[in-house]
């Protein structure tokens, strides 16, 4: 790894990587930093981090709000966070009882001032990031009915993403399981508008 280069992976459990910083709330074996990241500030210095990872950690965090806040604090200006969350109205949502918020495809549009959500709450949060890439994670009848030699399908197509996001809100629910989402930290200047 590029000495220069240096990423995070948070809440990595038994997702230990190579070349990353690998952190968690538990001592497990290949965890370089064990911290409770509900406690305020997080242990690293601003501006740390190239990449920063966290899958299926943010749902069982204390305050979201706060977390993208050290999440943008720690990621060097340009750096990426690639994200992982369950979706709000699926199973994955619900199953885990340490789960304490789900999260809708627009979410993430309020860190991004390219949106009008984050336009019109900019008051929010000082956190921007944009977003890079956005995928819908849907395992049609899960956890049901398992079809053989099927997993997860992931859709990144805009136009497929509105339909199963009209399905998935309007007539069923439990169709799309999750989101990945990858943004780039916005650096910002006096007055709160982006470099």
């Amino acid at each position: 790894m590029n000495e220069n280069f240096k990423r995070l992976n948070l809440g990595a459990g038994n997702d230990i990587r190579s070349d990353y910083v690998n952190h968690d709330i538990a001592p497990l074996p290949g965890i370089d930093v064990v911290a409770d990241i509900n406690l305020y500030p997080w242990p690293w210095d601003n501006d740390s981090f190239d990449e920063i990872v966290a899958n299926d950690l943010l749902e069982h965090l204390d305050n979201f709000l706060l977390a993208m806040e050290e999440i943008y604090r720690i990621l060097k200006p340009g750096g990426l966070v690639k994200l992982s969350v369950p979706y709000w109205n699926s199973c994955s949502r619900y199953i885990d009882p340490t789960h304490k918020i789900g999260f809708h495809e627009d979410t993430f549009k309020f860190f991004d001032p390219s949106s009008h959500y984050c336009q019109e709450r900019h008051y929010y949060t000082k956190a921007r990031f944009s977003i890079v890439k956005e995928t819908f994670v849907i395992m049609p009848f899960y956890p049901y009915f398992w079809i053989p030699k099927t997993s997860e399908l992931k859709v990144n197509n805009k136009f497929l993403k509105r339909i199963l996001g009209f399905i998935g809100n309007v007539v069923l629910t439990n169709l799309i399981l999750g989101l990945h989402m990858e943004m780039r930290k916005i650096s910002l200047i006096e007055g709160g508008k982006a470099l």
